[in-house]
This record gives structure tokens, sequence and C-alpha cells, in this order.
């Protein structure tokens, strides 16, 4: 089913910006962010495309941490070409909940919208 492929293509990029083999530099990060990208972080402030792609720069410099899990992937499709995929990120300190809206353009895949939200309790089992 292409729904299936398209979940498999998707999570494999997930954590976005953290999968440092779809690019690190500028112009990686404004092919693969929609113009008008936008993103609410775990601690609830709102990043603007240019914010974003300047913070990933910078930690660029750096290794990248070896100790993000993803899981509990699902996937919706809301318009034609426009998918939502969610799933849950651990990292060492906390567990967050994730939404990604991804586009699929003639060129590729790109990101229009960005959410993390912190789990206060624990994530039932599925």
């Amino acid at each position: 089913m292409l729904i299936d492929a398209i979940l498999r293509e998707l999570s494999a990029r997930e954590p976005i910006f953290h999968r440092r083999e779809f690019g690190t530099s500028r112009e990686d990060l404004l092919n693969m962010t929609a113009d008008d990208f936008w993103e609410i972080g775990a601690s609830g402030a709102v990043y603007d495309r240019g914010y974003v792609i300047e913070t990933l720069l910078e930690r660029y410099q750096s290794p990248e941490p070896d100790d993000l899990v993803c899981s509990d992937f699902t996937i919706r499709q809301l318009a034609q070409d426009l998918y939502q995929l969610n799933y849950v990120l651990q990292q060492p300190n906390r567990r967050t909940r994730r939404t990604t809206l991804w586009r699929k353009t003639n060129e590729a895949w790109q990101i229009v919208f960005h959410q993390g939200t912190v789990i206060s309790e624990p994530y039932p089992a599925s």
C-alpha cells in the first residue's frame, strides 16, 4: 500500500534535523523546509524558519547525539501530497510526542511544520 511506503520513507527522516545524511548546509536546510516552515518546540516556544536554520548550523558543528530513539510512528494523509507524521522521541532526559507535516514536491520532501510536546505521564503501550 502506498501509505505504508510513505510511512517508511518519512520515518527514516525522523527526528528531523538529526539525520545528517539528508544535509547540513544552509542550502540543504532551505531545500528541506518550506518557505513558511515554523515549529513549536517542546517548551511551547514558536520558532520561524530562519531561527531554526541558524540554530541548526551551530548545532551541526558538534557531533550528533546517538541516543535518540523514535517509536510509535503513525501517518495520515491530510491533502494531496501533504502528510502528518506522529511519533514518540525518547531522549536521555525526556520523552516527547512529535508531529511533522511533510509535503511532497516535484524535487523532494519538504517540512512544513513541526511540533514537540513533552509527555508528562507514561505513554501507554500499544
